[in-house]
């Protein structure tokens, strides 16, 4: 079995440069249930707009 130790550096980071920056922030998920909500009820309201400006 193989093990690795720890790493406290971006693996992902090749360059020595980016190496030596911090690990990227990883954002707390927080809570949007209204969000998809919002969205669909703008991109109606926008569809009806155009669609009643163009048809009158």
């Amino acid at each position: 079995m193989m093990t690795r130790r720890l790493v406290l550096t971006n693996e992902s980071a090749r360059h020595p440069f980016r190496r030596s920056l911090p690990p990227p922030v990883v954002a707390s998920p927080r809570r949007r249930d209204d969000e998809d909500w919002k969205l669909f009820m703008l991109s109606f309201a926008a569809f009806f707009t155009c669609f009643y400006t163009f048809l009158f």
